[in-house]
């Protein structure tokens, strides 16, 4: 590429970290806001809210797959404003329902929103610029998921507790309307130059069916299974042990980690294998859930979620990574898209299961055990990979 085209990428990246941050910040964890808060303020039962949740992320598995189709037909740009609105016009339906339906068209809204500022967006936005710096690349832009969740879950319970939930998701909405949209609109509208290069993609059906993509796909959507299942549940498992204010902080310490585990992935993946470092962060974070599930010390405990943390944010960036080198150009796109839509669909259910095993057994030894053994069969399916690939 020439010096511009450098020039630009790099804006590109930053373009991709801030809508990673909102994206995040409100398509993702704001469901993880509004449940406790509906519930609290509202009397409405965890199950029925627990429900909206699973459907608001159903609702963008099924969009994320039109993606690159929409993203071809409408523009980038359009795609991303459009769902920044609807991802807005979401949470502030959620903050202002006053009654059970009233959830439906906020988690249709917000649903749409998530999808057109997940991962697969993220990398539609970034990969076109870059080839051999792409791991950098991603690594910079899905660091701002993890910045999303530092910052934007205490913003969202200060400003839920100070000025209800409905004013909360309004002003949240306005911020990210504010800045999203004029930054989409300025940076990405040149994406549709580099997109006019690419030959034309292979349907889906064809993708579906190779065993490449299914050992990415499976690998991925059951090693962020145990991970959204673990995450739910991490502080009521170390609150008795640490306390309330050392538990939260363990999520802070998981997410910093997860910075750290995804920028030194960017950094010095390079040519190495992209599977094998897949399968060893898998196994890292297997051994991070074995301490969660069996320690009985704030000292193992707090290695546990290191060990954990280190790997949170691969799981998310790492599947580009494996696509670029296992598929055609013209097809990446689609199968990151494909990816991320399972893997939502999968992790959707995750919380309720986790916390079915936990009411089961009466600990949550049995439920962190599984998502040892989930993380550590994800491990063996992607290394197998490297095989028939």
């Amino acid at each position: 590429m020439s010096d511009g085209a450098d020039r630009h990428g790099a804006r590109v990246v930053w373009t991709a970290f801030v809508v990673a941050v909102f994206g995040w910040g409100v398509g993702f964890y704001g469901p993880a806001v509004y449940l406790p808060v509906l519930h609290q303020t509202r009397g409405w039962s965890l199950s029925i809210l627990s429900a909206a949740v699973t459907a608001h992320y159903l609702v963008s598995a099924v969009l994320i797959v039109a993606l690159p189709d929409a993203y071809r037909r409408f523009g980038m740009v359009r795609v991303t404003v459009v769902g920044t609105l609807c991802g807005a016009a979401g949470a502030i339906a959620w903050g202002s329902a006053q009654q059970t339906w009233q959830l439906v068209p906020a988690l249709l809204l917000s649903g749409a929103g998530w999808a057109a500022m997940s991962g697969a967006a993220l990398n539609a936005m970034v990969s076109p610029w870059f080839e051999r710096d792409r791991p950098r690349a991603l690594s910079m832009a899905f660091n701002g998921a993890s910045v999303g969740g530092i910052v934007f879950v205490p913003l969202w319970m200060a400003l839920a507790s100070r000025f209800g939930l409905a004013l909360a998701a309004f002003l949240m909405s306005v911020a990210m309307v504010a800045i999203v949209c004029p930054l989409a609109c300025r940076i990405l509208r040149r994406q549709s130059e580099v997109a006019m290069a690419k030959t034309q993609p292979l349907p889906r059906h064809p993708l579906l069916r190779q065993p490449r993509f299914l050992t990415i796909s499976l690998a991925f959507a059951l090693g962020l299974f145990a991970q959204i299942g673990l995450f739910a549940h991490l502080i009521a498992r170390l609150e008795p042990v640490l306390g309330p204010g050392l538990a939260a902080g363990a999520i802070s310490l998981i997410t910093v980690c997860a910075v750290v585990g995804r920028t030194l992935l960017g950094k010095f993946l390079g040519e190495h294998d992209r599977r094998f470092v897949a399968a060893g962060s898998l196994l890292m974070q297997t051994a991070g859930s074995l301490l969660l599930a069996l320690g009985e010390g704030s000292v193992t405990l707090t290695a546990g979620c290191i060990l954990f943390g280190l790997g949170v944010g691969n799981l998310v960036s790492l599947p580009p990574l494996i696509a670029q080198r296992e598929f055609q150009p013209a097809d990446v796109e689609t199968v990151v898209a494909l990816v991320t839509a399972i893997n939502q669909a999968v992790f959707a259910f995750a919380p309720a299961i986790f916390g079915g095993l936990r009411d089961l057994t009466g600990s949550y030894v049995v439920s962190f055990l599984v998502a040892a053994a989930v993380q550590a069969f994800a491990a063996a399916i992607v290394a197998l990979g490297r095989r028939i690939s």
